[in-house]
């Protein structure tokens, strides 16, 4: 069996693997290294992600990389309850999520690693479903998973599976993309509605009390960002305004920076559904998670450029220019109200919705 798939140890003490036959949930010997835990990777894992890194059978993966680039590298750890909600899982969400962030530093993703922690009780069912959807994920994006990793914990000592993974990619020679280089002058983008992705989880708990109607944005960005730097090379900054939501993304960014954000209330995209649900909860869409958006702050030159290839692609067809760059404020996000004031939009403080990613 491959190592770069490995079966290792139980988080909790030594356990006796009994026989896989028969066996439709994950026990404790599924993390015990041997007979159990091989079956698992061999029997669901290794042909669902098949690719000639897995199949070479080393402790680690080969994969070719640009000799002009630079590698961008991202780690997330991917916990969400229930597993599964309208337009996504918790395995497109791992997927998703890495080859997003290595895409926001304008990089072409090229290769996922994958580890799982398994809770004792899990059915293989479910387990098999989520590894489909993350290959599933993987194939739109163009990326494989060539290495990873399970571990197997006592029944309640998780909410049924967690995955972290990380991801590869290369950055074009010449290309530079940060937070930091945000200018006075700069147009901010973003690719779509906001909010999608925190309501529709908390409609799958059954939180919202009603039916929201509204599937998981969650996606792989990297095809979108692709089309953007064919039309133009004059993009500062890229960034998915994950967890914190758009509000605490802008925030960031102006903070590396050292410039200000101004905002245009009426321009900033919610869809009217979400807009509903969060005036009844008390919710404002700018602090909402979302899963597959993102924002681009860029030349004010190339932002037409940018945008029309933006929204000729199937993740930006709804892409929209929401407000610039100045200098001042430094570090402030300002939103103008369509009244023509202005108020100061914060970065997130504790938690305004329960964790979701």
């Amino acid at each position: 069996m491959s190592d770069a798939l490995k079966a290792a140890g139980p988080a909790e003490g030594p356990v006796c693997a009994p026989e896989m036959g028969g066996r439709d949930r994950i026990v404790l010997g599924h993390g015990s290294g041997g007979k159990l835990s091989h079956d698992l990777v061999a029997r669901l894992f290794t042909p669902v992600f098949d690719n000639p890194a897995l199949r070479a059978g080393d402790d680690a993966a080969e994969v070719a990389v640009a000799a002009t680039g630079r590698l961008a590298v991202s780690t997330d750890a991917h916990v969400v309850s229930p597993l599964f909600f309208p337009g996504g899982d918790i395995g497109r969400l791992a997927v998703c999520g890495t080859v997003n962030d290595v895409a926001m530093l304008g990089a072409r993703p090229q290769a996922l690693t994958a580890a799982f922690v398994l809770e004792e009780g899990l059915e293989l069912a479910t387990l098999q479903r989520v590894a489909a959807s993350m290959q599933a994920a993987a194939a739109e994006a163009g990326v494989s998973i060539v290495a990873g990793d399970t571990k197997v914990v006592q029944r309640g000592h998780a909410d049924g599976l967690y995955i972290a993974t990380t991801g590869l990619g290369v950055i074009p020679a010449g290309r530079r993309v940060s937070g930091a280089l945000a200018r006075p002058g700069d147009v901010v983008l973003v690719s779509g509605p906001m909010g999608d992705h925190g309501l529709a989880v908390l409609s799958a708990r059954g939180e919202l009390g009603f039916e929201l109607g509204v599937p998981s944005d969650v996606a792989p960005l990297n095809h979108l960002v692709a089309a953007m730097f064919a039309a133009e090379e004059g993009i500062h900054v890229l960034r998915d305004p994950t967890r914190g939501g758009l509000a605490t993304t802008l925030n960031e960014i102006a903070q590396q920076a050292r410039v200000g954000i101004v905002i245009e209330e009426g321009r900033v995209p919610v869809r009217p559904e979400v807009a509903a649900a969060c005036e009844v909860l008390g919710f404002d869409p700018l602090y909402v998670a979302n899963e597959g958006k993102l924002v681009a702050i860029v030349a004010p030159e190339a932002a037409e450029a940018v945008l029309a290839a933006m929204r000729a692609t199937r993740y930006g067809e709804a892409a929209v220019r929401i407000g610039e760059v100045r200098a001042g404020p430094a570090g402030r996000v300002l939103l103008r109200t369509a009244l023509g004031s202005h108020r100061v939009v914060e970065t997130l403080m504790g938690e305004m919705l329960p964790r979701i990613c």
